[in-house]
């Protein structure tokens, strides 16, 4: 699977990463062994390692994109993460990640099933597709076009996209425990009614 550049691409935070990339780090614990799925340029993956002594692999399709991670240092795997992650044993690492990229699998059922499988715990970040100015473009006869969803309709790689409220519902009926999320609007936290006001929504959870 190709993310492209809406995968890990460069950010305005501190430790130089992408708003939620930064959020999702400050979940990972120091040591632990983490696994992210359409990986990017492997900038997670070599903040974490240099930060907080993690270890792990990345796994990514584009060609530049490994690139990037191996001037990095970071180990990458070269695949589709649609084609199953039956490479690993479950559970095989401590937090398997996957960061906006969630609404671009085709099998998205099979993608979260094997995450929790392989991974002690998942992390998910993805746009919300309930964000008010979502609705009111739909209101005026148009697909929505933002800075988390910037592809015109005929053009866009996304292919299922979810309110915060979809993906809850969602992660509950695969039988996964939601132990935390966070609702960012332009990269900080939306505060009060985040299903409408946020732009992206970062979960984690677990196997229940």
């Amino acid at each position: 699977m190709t993310t492209g550049a809406a995968a890990h691409g460069p950010g305005g935070q501190g430790n130089g990463l992408r708003a939620d990339l930064a959020r999702i780090a400050d979940w990972i614990a120091p040591g632990s062994h983490v696994l992210d799925l359409g990986c990017g340029d492997g900038a997670l993956l070599a903040y974490l390692q240099s930060a907080k002594g993690c270890r792990g692999y990345g796994v990514e399709i584009n060609d530049e994109q490994l690139l990037a991670c191996m001037r990095k240092g970071v180990d990458v795997i070269q695949q589709d993460i649609e084609a199953g992650l039956g490479m690993f044993h479950a559970p095989s690492f401590d937090v398997v990640v996957l960061s906006m990229a969630i609404q671009m699998t085709h099998q998205t059922e099979r993608v979260l099933r094997e995450m929790s499988e392989v991974g002690r715990e998942g992390i998910v970040s993805l746009p919300n597709f309930g964000h008010w100015t979502h609705a009111w473009s739909l209101l005026r006869g148009h697909m929505p076009v933002s800075r988390e969803l910037p592809f015109e309709w005929f053009d866009t790689p996304n292919l299922h996209m979810s309110t915060v409220r979809d993906f809850e519902d969602f992660l509950r009926r695969l039988g996964l425990v939601i132990t935390g999320r966070v609702f960012l609007r332009d990269g900080k936290p939306a505060g009060w009614l985040p299903a409408l006001r946020s732009t992206q929504a970062i979960y984690r959870f677990r196997r229940g």
